[in-house]
């Protein structure tokens, strides 16, 4: 008997460290598995900030220097408003599409050269359609040329104490020596938002109609879903993935947030909107103006294409809102907990968040808007659209232009040309008052600017013109 029990125990034992060997072995496998499988990039860096008192609540690599896309309009508008201030311009000046301006690479409106702007249209297509062309438009107004306006934009870059940053365009389009950081954008973002409250407006349009054409902001869902957004910039180009500067007026307070390096539109918004929630629960920190200095270069290119888009699986499972089961006790005082009349000492006790698979719709695909509505929040509000046209009124002037000490100089006019059919896109181009021009060409699907990619609209020229 003692020698079969004996045998009994060395079996277990055997088979003890055979499972052992298993799991080992296991781990090994899922250790090589995950070895070989690129890791997704978490968001590059981030800062939040309060608006009033420039208190720094939150950030990861703020200091890093990134390239800051179209994020870069910030400034551009900056610059502009500078220069309305000194009356050198006024909103009702006139911005002209030069050849080097309709030269520039989407995102563009693609207006002939010659066509006449007002600053106001002008700086609504810069600030929500992303428009390259009427960046560099602006630029020659406002500057004389484009090499005098990006002078001016590190000249105030300078004067704000931007220490991170350089630019060498108006747009953001690809260039590795224009860069910022999250820290120098959030600088720029909140003088913007103190020294000129009566242009806010123009940072919170969820998209523009042109003719019958609307052309729909890439911040519209930020816009949208989160309570009190004011709205500001997105960016995009490939070296930096997708970034947004935003910020959210909740009571007496404005928070203000900027993201480097998000992989899709949906995880931009994520973040956004999560890192400005955790501003209004914070208060305090160091002045964002002690915040300065360099502390790491950009990413290597091609960010894009090493940072993949998270799946929505992975989106829900740390964005997602969780449902948890409550017992009827629960659900018949639900208000009263909610509201904090009833002490967590006395609460029934609550099963475990339960969460919810993906949702799809009727032909199986992803259903992106209910994503949204569980990793963001439900849209709140319709969609803002202003209306913009091209032409400026009888008698307008281009700016002034400050070329040093006590001297201007006048930017050459265009003469208006006559609106002419610009191809199958020509009925988005035309004034608005003379809108006749037949069917605008369709826009790309809806949740288009979610899947990693800057919206693209761009009118197609006649090849004869």
């Amino acid at each position: 008997m003692l020698k079969s029990v004996k045998a009994g125990l060395e079996r277990l034992q055997g088979a003890r460290r055979s499972a052992g060997a298993l799991a080992i072995c296991a781990g090994l496998g899922l250790a090589a598995m995950l070895a070989v499988a690129p890791a997704r990039a978490e968001v590059a860096a981030w800062i939040v900030i309060d608006a009033e008192s420039g208190a720094v609540l939150e950030q990861k690599q703020a200091r890093r220097q990134w390239y800051p896309a179209s994020i870069t309009k910030l400034m551009t508008a900056y610059v502009t408003f500078r220069a309305i201030g000194a009356g050198r311009a006024s909103m009702k000046s006139a911005v002209v599409i030069s050849a080097n301006a309709h030269a520039e690479p989407p995102s563009k409106m693609g207006f002939k050269p010659g066509t006449r702007l007002t600053l106001d249209n002008a700086l609504k297509m810069l600030l929500v359609k992303s428009a390259n062309d009427v960046a560099v438009a602006v630029a020659e107004a406002i500057g004389g040329s484009e090499p005098a306006f990006i002078a001016m934009m590190n000249a105030e870059a300078r004067r704000l104490g931007m220490s991170a940053t350089r630019f060498v365009n108006p747009h953001g389009l690809p260039d590795n020596r224009q860069v910022s950081s999250a820290r120098d954008l959030a600088l720029l973002a909140r003088v913007i938002w103190r020294e000129y409250p009566q242009y806010r407006s123009y940072f919170s349009h969820g998209g523009i109609r042109v003719g019958k054409r609307t052309l729909k902001s890439a911040n519209r869902e930020f816009l949208r879903r989160v309570p009190g957004a004011n709205g500001m910039k997105t960016g995009y180009i490939c070296n930096s993935g997708l970034n947004v500067a935003v910020s959210a007026t909740r009571g007496n307070r404005t928070v203000i947030a900027v993201i480097l390096g998000a992989a899709s539109g949906v995880e931009r918004v994520a973040i956004a909107r999560e890192l400005i929630d955790k501003g209004f629960d914070s208060r305090r920190g160091r002045s964002i103006e002690q915040l300065t200095g360099v502390s790491g270069g950009p990413p290597a290119d091609k960010y894009c294409k090493r940072n993949s888009r998270p799946t929505a699986e992975e989106l829900l499972a740390r964005f997602g809102k969780k449902t948890a089961k409550r017992s009827p006790l629960m659900a018949l005082f639900s208000e009263d907990i909610e509201g904090g009349r009833i002490r967590r000492g006395v609460m029934p006790a609550m099963a475990a968040p339960a969460a919810e698979g993906v949702p799809l719709k009727a032909d199986g695909k992803t259903d992106w808007a209910k994503v949204m509505d569980r990793v963001i929040g439900p849209r709140r509000q319709a969609l803002q659209v202003i209306p913009v046209g091209i032409g400026t009124p009888n008698g307008s002037a281009p700016p002034a232009v400050a070329a040093g000490a006590g001297s201007t100089l006048t930017v050459v006019d265009v003469p208006t040309p006559k609106v002419k059919p610009l191809g199958p896109a020509a009925a988005s181009l035309v004034p608005l008052e003379a809108d006749k021009a037949g069917k605008a060409a369709a826009g790309p699907a809806p949740g288009a600017i979610f899947n990693g990619q800057p919206l693209l609209l761009v009118p197609v020229p006649n090849p004869r013109p």
